[in-house]
């Protein structure tokens, strides 16, 4: 049974505006809509996730999405929500980034031969052969300076400054969707809310030049419960591209969301039905400790963005530091994961002839790493003999014995001092 798209995006809240008549069109006939994204980075990020899930909604509910990658306008640079004008790259560059950016949507999007397959346009293509003479004479002339200044997005600069460049984007963007309408029969332009009055002006284009009658939806611009910018971290964005955001660090950002920002996720990020989402939002109510509403969440987005392996990898990964993983959890890790992991932990580096040296493990977590572990080693023994002390996940049975551990990454030993307190030990040349 297909979506009815709009009701969809309600009650998942995603609906932000929609111009009148929309829904009538949607529900009238299968339609071709199109969205915009900015090839200015090789990766698409979270922020981006929003407009996606529009589009794999727009999809399911029969419809015919089309990603515009932005290879013209990229090369300008959109106002809306900026603060400042943007770096222009090249094309060999945008050429590049777009290639990226679809082999990421291909993850949500069917962009096969089926009747409602997904397509991806760029901008530049139409562009590259319109002179500036060309087109201030046949599109320019429809659109009113003051229309434009009427915008948010150019009142809101004009204090700073906003260079003719940036005024002319809208105008831009509008012919991207009367050409599109033209070309490829697009009736329906989707964006975030920032998006509306270039949008808009995209429509107003259409009825002025061509006498034609197009649509436009926007979604909200997400916003976390504690006031912080959704999609950011202290290292910067959340990205798509493993290379940029471990598949571990990704799963770690939806797991730590807080109750209020993951029943608001789930139903924006995932396809989960409504019941399915109510029934999560429910047991997590039950127990909020054991955090299903976030786990679920973590796993279901990190699965379609990476895979399935690199979420039960996350998981694992996870439960090292913050449940009961084994031996065979850590030394699983792969290097790139291991470093993530262990990345706030405190690490402390003993040289292999000191190693080699140490009577027991009670020199070797007192003397050895200068107390940084044990501050002495009465300490170190007291607490071995009460059963709080592993090393790699294994609980140390014998605080005379010799350490015998194998190395992880041939160089790390984990020390776990109590339930919550890790030191990783690297043992140098």
């Amino acid at each position: 049974m297909k979506e009815n798209f709009v009701e969809e995006l309600k009650w998942r809240g995603m609906l932000h505006d929609i111009m009148p008549g929309t829904e009538e069109q949607l529900t009238k006939e299968k339609t071709a809509g199109y969205i915009g994204f900015d090839p200015t980075a090789d990766s698409l990020h979270i922020g981006n996730l929003v407009q996606i899930m529009t589009l794999v909604h727009f999809q399911r509910a029969g419809h015919k999405p089309i990603a515009l990658v932005g290879g013209a306008t990229g090369m300008v640079g959109d106002p809306s929500g900026k603060s400042a004008e943007r770096n222009l790259l090249s094309e060999d560059i945008l050429r590049h980034n777009q290639e990226c950016v679809k082999k990421q949507l291909e993850k949500f999007i069917d962009f096969s031969s089926s009747a409602n397959s997904a397509e991806m346009v760029n901008n530049y293509d139409w562009f590259k052969g319109i002179s500036f003479l060309e087109f201030i004479r046949d599109v320019g002339k429809h659109i009113t300076v003051n229309y434009m200044m009427g915008k948010d997005s150019v009142q809101k600069r004009l204090e700073s400054g906003l260079s003719f460049t940036e005024f002319s984007y809208q105008i831009v963007q509008g012919y991207d969707f009367y050409w599109l309408y033209k070309n490829k029969g697009v009736r329906l332009q989707m964006g975030g809310s920032d998006q509306w009055g270039n949008i808009v002006t995209g429509t107003e284009l259409i009825r002025r030049k061509d006498g034609g009658e197009a649509f436009a939806i926007t979604t909200p611009l997400i916003k976390k419960a504690d006031g912080t910018k959704f999609g950011k971290t202290e290292q910067g964005n959340v990205w798509l591209d493993p290379k940029k955001t471990s598949p571990y660090k990704f799963y770690q950002y939806w797991l730590n969301a807080s109750d209020e920002d993951a029943a608001n996720f789930i139903k924006i990020f995932t396809q989960r039905s409504k019941e399915e989402i109510e029934a999560l939002i429910a047991d997590h109510a039950t127990a909020p400790h054991l955090r299903q509403l976030q786990s679920a969440l973590a796993k279901d987005i990190t699965s379609r963005v990476h895979s399935a392996a690199d979420a039960e990898s996350a998981i694992k990964a996870s439960s090292i530091l913050f449940g009961n993983s084994v031996t065979e959890d850590l030394v699983s890790l792969d290097s790139d994961t291991f470093a993530a992991v262990f990345e706030g932990v405190p690490q402390i580096t003993v040289t292999k002839s000191a190693f080699d040296a140490c009577a027991s493990v009670t020199d070797l977590l007192s003397e050895t790493t200068q107390g940084k572990i044990f501050p002495s080693k009465g300490e170190a023994r007291k607490m071995i003999t009460g059963g709080g002390v592993s090393i790699n996940k294994q609980k140390v049975e014998n605080a005379a014995s010799k350490p015998s551990f194998g190395l992880l990454q041939n160089r790390f030993l984990l020390a776990q001092k109590g339930k919550k307190n890790y030191f990783l030990i690297e043992i140098t040349d």
